[in-house]
């Protein structure tokens, strides 16, 4: 294992060169065109790298998704990375990427187009040394995940279904690198208010105002968040309402909830779908459900993190912490059909915000930990050993 390390410290440059390309390759997830670019660009990569297989998988709303596989076996390890960002086309006039005190910078450099290189350089680096698994590996490129993996939640589950482990490439929390092992579930809800609208001055007492009773539900929605369980309710946007001087006839607002764990799902959700009007002049309806399950942090995500720490203290000399994360990812899909350890990408800070960077000089022990991770899981008793 210890060549492995070495060799990918010895490609700290060409990750950086690789970096700096996938990083000016814009690819807002709304973007088909700009998407679709990276995207072949990126099975090109991985041809090239890893003289692996790589298959376009068709998507006409967004860009294409692929799926790229490397080595032998019937049972399979899956990596899970997105090429999209949240970043609009042009950024890069604004923000270019660029190398200052140590940190890389541009749009999407840390989520997730770091963990991107880190993934290929870490499948080079077996390919290169020769390293034989007794499982394949699928990589799996994925285009909407900014948007909610409208388009490739079901492929990614079909995936995970079928695979003994499963590795996100997502960034690491915080610049302490902290595997997450925990995210929160979503659950996104529509309210939407009818009341009666009336002149405010002239017939106040005919109308039935739909943004008076928004308000008391909104208090009464935000009263279920109980911190204590990790479980948040938020109204994040209202409209409502046409002119200061008519009583508001339809009201609505966006709900956003966060759990720890399915069994929260199961109490709240009730709760939010099921709202009775306040005023019983008005009508209440929600839509809306779970957007992403929590990743729980079961005894097999546990394990993981406890092979991850070890493998990184022997080869690495790093601690290597852990943490929940409030946000959700692929991984939160992957985890309910196999074993799942999240944030093992880039280490830095600011995603979707302007000082979004990674730590150059940790793009190769995160790679080196993930080519090691997949070796130790890359052999069926669940322990690599050189030949």
């Amino acid at each position: 294992m210890v060549d492995v390390v070495g060799f990918i410290n010895d490609k700290k440059e060409e990750m950086v060169q690789l970096l700096k390309e996938i990083v000016e390759r814009e690819s807002p997830s709304t973007n088909k065109e700009l998407t679709d670019l990276l995207g072949s660009w990126l099975a090109e990569q991985f041809s090239r790298l890893t003289k692996g297989e790589v298959t376009k998988i068709e998507n006409d709303q967004y860009g294409h998704h692929y799926r790229a596989e490397w080595g032998e076996g019937k049972e399979k390890l899956l990596l899970l990375a997105h090429f999209d960002t949240v970043w609009p086309e042009g950024t890069l006039d604004s923000k270019p990427f660029r190398i200052e005190d140590g940190k890389a910078y541009g749009p999407g450099v840390f989520d997730m187009k770091g963990g991107i290189v880190q993934g290929l350089y870490a499948l080079h680096a077996l390919e290169e040394l020769g390293k034989k698994l007794n499982k394949k590996i699928v990589f799996l490129f994925t285009s909407d995940e900014e948007i909610g993996s409208p388009t490739s939640q079901e492929l990614i589950e079909k995936e995970a279904a079928g695979s003994d482990r499963v590795f996100v490439l997502e960034p690491a929390m915080g610049v302490e690198g902290a595997i997450k092992t925990s995210r929160k579930g979503v659950g996104i809800f529509q309210l939407q208010v009818e009341g009666k609208p009336a002149h405010s001055g002239i017939d106040p007492e005919k109308g039935v105002s739909a943004i008076g009773e928004l308000a008391h539900q909104i208090n009464y929605l935000h009263g279920l968040t109980d911190l204590s369980l990790g479980t948040t309710v938020n109204v994040g946007t209202i409209h409502g309402g046409t002119t200061s001087n008519v009583i508001a006839a339809h009201a609505e607002a966006e709900i956003d909830l966060r759990v720890k764990a399915q069994s929260e799902f199961d109490r709240v959700i009730p709760l939010i779908q099921n709202l009775d009007p306040i005023n019983d002049q008005t009508s209440v309806e929600v839509t809306g459900g779970i957007n992403r399950p929590p990743l729980e942090r079961t005894e097999d995500v546990q394990s993981m993190y406890s092979a991850a720490r070890s493998l990184a203290s022997e080869y690495l000399n790093i601690e290597l912490p852990e943490k929940e994360t409030g946000g959700g990812s692929d991984g939160n899909f992957a985890a309910q059909l196999a074993p799942t350890l999240d944030g093992l990408g880039a280490v830095g800070d600011g995603a979707h915000a302007n000082h979004e960077h990674l730590i150059v000089k940790e793009m190769p022990v995160r790679s080196a930990l993930l080519a090691l991770l997949l070796m130790h899981y890359g052999e069926e008793k669940g322990g690599y050993e050189d030949e």
